[in-house]
């Protein structure tokens, strides 16, 4: 982790980052459709589609995958992590304590208010205000 994140940091990001998970749920439901329909018509699993053969066979989707890219880039680019685009979570690197967490933030939360061990995941999320605990910035 290269950069930790404030709490009042994290939650400066989430307009922002609101407006980025809408687009690409948007764009993750049309590609989850039209693969599964792709995948019907050559009888086999979405999963079992590549990038390159998704492309070729349904050009008209380029500017969507180019758009996710971008969006994704995006987030990764102020420091974050993409945990899961059906939830809309979004890590970002804190220290609590004196130990590494991730602030973690699902899409439709209107401010970071759980976080986790990086080897507990969203299953293992905690909540900052019942502790009293306030990540701190390291430099």
């Amino acid at each position: 982790m290269s950069r930790y994140f404030t709490i009042e940091e994290a939650n400066a990001l989430i307009p922002q980052l609101e407006l980025i998970m809408s687009k690409l749920q948007r764009h993750g439901a049309l590609l989850r459709d039209e693969l599964a329909e792709l995948a019907s018509t050559m009888a086999q699993a979405p999963e079992a589609l590549t990038t390159s053969q998704i492309l070729e066979l349904r050009p008209q989707l380029r500017p969507v995958v180019e758009q996710m890219d971008a969006l994704l880039r995006e987030i990764e680019d102020h420091g974050l992590e993409m945990k899961g685009l059906d939830l809309g979570l979004v890590d970002f690197p804190a220290e609590l304590n004196g130990k590494a967490v991730l602030l973690c933030w699902q899409y439709g939360e209107k401010e970071v208010a759980f976080y986790h061990s990086p080897e507990a995941g969203f299953a293992g999320r905690k909540p900052l205000r019942s502790r009293g605990a306030r990540p701190t910035y390291l430099q």
